[in-house]
């Protein structure tokens, strides 16, 4: 286990009371609930990062057309598209 330092956080009696009843609620300590509820909250700031530099890489280089290194997607998805209504047409005929 990870090793642990004791941290002085200020509360409102509002917020201590509402984070009581959730972790009685869960059956957790009031501690555990607040480790778990920041873990989550900077794994979320984390994943929202990791979100904006995928568009800021698209938005460097764009991708103009369907076609790239492993081909054209654009026209791989009408033919696929096209062989998948031939074939559902050709089920129902049958």
């Amino acid at each position: 286990m990870a090793s642990r330092t004791q941290t002085l956080v200020q509360l409102t009696d509002g917020l201590r009371d509402q984070l009581d009843r959730r972790a009685a609620r869960l059956g957790v300590s009031r501690s555990r609930l607040i480790r778990e509820l920041l873990e989550r909250g900077l794994a979320d700031e984390r994943a929202e990062g990791h979100s904006k530099r995928i568009a800021e890489g698209y938005s460097r280089f764009p991708q103009a057309e369907g076609s790239d290194a492993w081909g054209d997607l654009d026209a791989w998805s009408e033919a696929n598209a096209r062989r998948n209504l031939a074939a559902l047409a050709e089920e129902e005929a049958r």
